[in-house]
């Protein structure tokens, strides 16, 4: 099986809910489809989140010039990488550029999935099984009382964990924001809380001994900027709660440099980021050897079945950010995501959605 060509389409997806952040907020969800044709008629799928509109463009300019220079060859995600790596050496494989080398090997691992009538997970040499997710899609930074009635009706939505975003300007306000949250889920639902890297290393220190003597708190979320290992190293030394980092981890590299710093004491890779279904199953090996809990970072459609082979397996972060642009999305019961048994990663495009959404 060869590559022919990949499309990539630009879509801004609605979110049902708006999610601010202590570095943004997002009204929508903009994302860039691909798909991966082969000579044999199966299409390969994946879409990747450009974080901003603007961001689209030079993403689909990279996957679009990539897919040139893949033309013709087999569907082998590990050559691919290979040869992507090889190309890109001097520009360094980071950032969109390794997102771009990401859509092109979830899509080839998608393709290869149907190919052998095998869901991914199945695969990969595993079983499908239910995966613990939290809800992350809303308790952004928003005023107390409609984040107390978010933080009720994200539970009701089956799950028992959720994740509150702090980073507010000023201390006592985050405070005030974890009592609430805390105050309307109670003790039996798990909190996790995420900075977005809003903090100084003395703020963190700080808001961290805070989290400490308030307790309740499953995980406190890239606390500083995420590339500061040394900064990370000195918050999970000297506050009690676990810090949780690794969603901007560019590729298992600089995973194995934070493990290596002992910058955390959880890991939650991004499928675009570690290298797709490649660099994950690599990503999780670190974290196996290190004997580190492994979540994941959006992308829950393909990261619960990447969570069912990985052998330290703990949440799935779950949004619903691409469902408006899906035939079937990720199903959750009892707090647990589904890993589909369709074939590959079990994603089509609902297309008159695309339509109607595409940029």
């Amino acid at each position: 099986m060869k590559i022919k060509s990949i499309r990539v389409r630009a879509v801004a997806a609605p979110m049902k809910r708006p999610l601010a952040t202590s570095t943004g907020a997002l009204t929508v969800t903009p994302l860039l489809l691909l798909d991966l044709q082969t000579d044999g008629g199966i299409v390969g799928r994946s879409y990747l989140f450009g974080i901003g509109q603007h961001n689209l463009k030079p993403i689909a300019a990279l996957v679009e010039a990539m897919a040139e220079m893949l033309k013709g060859d087999e569907v082998a995600p590990f050559d691919i990488e290979k040869k992507l790596r090889a190309r890109y050496t001097l520009l360094g494989v980071h950032n969109i550029v390794l997102f771009a080398m990401s859509g092109i090997d979830m899509a080839a691992w998608d393709a290869l999935g149907q190919a052998q009538g095998l869901p991914l997970v199945r695969l990969l040499g595993g079983t499908p099984r239910p995966i613990p997710a939290y809800n992350s899609k809303g308790l952004g930074i928003m005023p107390l009382k409609p984040l107390a009635k978010e933080a009720t009706e994200l539970v009701k939505e089956g799950f028992s964990a959720v994740k509150l975003r702090l980073g507010r300007p000023h201390a006592v306000d985050d405070l005030a924001a974890l009592r609430a949250v805390k105050k309307t889920i109670g003790p039996q639902v798990t909190l996790m809380v995420d900075f977005n890297q809003g903090l100084t290393v003395a703020e963190a220190l700080k808001r961290g001994r805070m989290i400490d003597e308030e307790g309740g708190v499953y995980w406190i979320e890239e606390p500083v900027r995420a590339d500061d290992f040394a900064g990370n190293a000195r918050i999970a030394r000297e506050v009690a709660t676990p810090i949780q980092i690794g969603e901007n981890f560019m590729g298992p590299e600089q995973m194995a440099q934070a493990l290596a710093a002992q910058a955390c004491a959880y890991a939650m890779p991004d499928a675009q980021r570690i290298g797709g279904v490649t660099g994950w199953m690599r990503a999780a090996a670190l974290a196996q050897a290190a004997g580190m809990e492994m979540s994941s970072h959006l992308f829950p459609e393909i990261s619960c079945h990447l969570l069912a082979v990985t052998p330290t397996c703990h949440w799935l972060e779950y949004v619903d950010w691409a469902d408006a642009i899906l035939e079937e999305p990720v199903r959750v019961k009892n707090g647990h995501a589904l890993v589909p048994e369709r074939p590959g990663i079990g994603m089509r495009w609902d297309e008159k959605a695309v339509k109607k959404y595409q940029l």
